[in-house]
């Protein structure tokens, strides 16, 4: 059966997202690129780094009030809102004058690029056709990675300006602002409009008293498993190869740099795989070559064979998204959709995501960055095989039937 041709709208759309996301990965890979020259400008050990990193992370947890607004809200007013503020407190971290404050413009800035990326989610999945839909997710996923790549390929050389790893939080100001310019032809998503009434504030507990608790609990469990191994798996991979293999700071960026654009092409038609085979096989090779890729990074000796190793761990850590981001929008009807996103992901999945770097980092300061990052590379494969055990496929299939019980 033919493919209607998205519409100019929806092109338009899709690039918005697109570059929206971009920023998320810019804004990850910048932290992992100057974390080691950061704690020697603060004066941070391994330990006090991986809580530092910790307490930033909780801003994703934080973003949950934000998220479960879009219900009540409106997708496009929430996502206006979370470029603006991330735009701030992005430019506002560069003049950091300790880590607290550092610490502090980082966390916020989390929630509303956090914010920013579940509603570019649940917006690309209920403004494109469900053929077209693991594609268009897998794509504004996988901008992410475009946004590592230059990232990565460019703060060797910001660290060397006059500020330093602050010039990283200067430079992110300039495209944010045109895309604050670029909301302005945003609109509210159909189905939004059509099957969701302006309504009182929803209580905290409420979607927990709906038949969805069950979906809500497993998909949290899933992300949370996932976050333990993604979240450590990149972040410290800079301190892993300078400290325990001896590169440098040219030598590490060369090398995720390449890692990143190999893995980058196969991340972008990642979402197109789970429309051609379907969200639990393309599961099934995603989270496992995540599970190899982070062991064999912390555990290889050759540059380049780490280098490859790499790869694999760049493209587990972002095409692991388009699966669950499609499988956390589609298993949830219109109305509580927002809510569903921000507790899955944003409460529950996020104690992996904020609890991963904090506990790697006291392991490391005992036992070393490999050893430590190597433990985590079991969990996708606990979170594959809920995913196998629990998830229904949802391939081709219209929301409104995915989202039935």
């Amino acid at each position: 059966m033919s493919v209607l041709p998205l519409s100019a709208y929806q092109k338009r759309l899709f690039a918005f997202l697109s570059v929206a996301t971009f920023f998320e990965g810019y804004d990850f890979m910048a932290l992992t690129q100057i974390l080691p020259n950061l704690r020697a400008s603060l004066g941070l050990d391994k330990s006090q780094a991986g809580l530092m990193v910790g307490f930033i992370n909780l801003g994703t947890v934080l973003a949950y009030f934000l998220v479960r607004k879009a219900d009540r809200w409106g997708r496009r007013r929430v996502l206006t809102v979370t470029i603006a503020g991330y735009t701030a407190f992005t430019f506002l971290s560069g003049f950091s004058p300790n880590v607290w404050v550092f610490a502090a413009f980082q966390m916020i800035a989390r929630i509303f690029l956090l914010a920013e990326w579940a509603i570019s989610s649940v917006i690309a999945a209920e403004e494109f056709p469900a053929a077209r839909r693991g594609m268009v997710i897998g794509v504004v996923s996988a901008s992410g990675s475009l946004g590592s790549v230059v990232c990565a390929g460019v703060i060797p050389f910001l660290l060397k300006a006059p500020w330093g790893w602050r010039t990283a939080y200067f430079v992110g100001i300039i495209p944010l602002l045109i895309l604050a310019f670029a909301r302005r032809s945003l609109r509210e998503t159909q189905r939004f409009e059509q099957q969701v009434k302006p309504e009182q504030q929803r209580p905290l507990l409420e979607i927990w008293r709906t038949p969805y608790r069950r979906r809500v609990a497993e998909l949290g469990v899933i992300w949370l498993f996932t976050y333990v191994c993604t979240q450590t798996s990149v972040t410290y991979w800079k301190e892993f190869a300078v400290g325990e293999r001896g590169f440098s700071d040219g030598q590490v960026g060369l090398s995720i740099t390449i890692a990143a654009l190999v893995a980058m092409p196969l991340v972008f038609l990642s979402g197109k795989a789970l429309d051609v085979i379907g969200r639990r096989r393309g599961a099934v090779v995603i989270y496992g070559l995540t599970s190899i890729g982070t062991f064999l990074a912390y555990t290889l000796h050759d540059r380049w064979a780490l280098t490859a190793a790499l790869m694999l761990g760049i493209y587990g850590a972002s095409a692991f998204l388009p699966v669950m981001n499609a499988y956390t929008t589609e298993l949830f009807p219109t109305e509580l959709r927002g809510d569903a996103f921000a507790w899955s992901n944003n409460l529950i999945g996020r104690i992996g995501y904020v609890s991963s770097p904090a506990a790697v980092g006291w392991f490391a300061h005992q036992t070393g960055w490999g050893s430590a990052v190597r433990v985590t590379a079991l969990f996708p494969i606990l979170a594959l095989a809920l995913i196998l055990l629990l998830l229904p496929e949802t391939r081709g299939r219209e929301l409104e039937e995915t989202a039935a019980l």
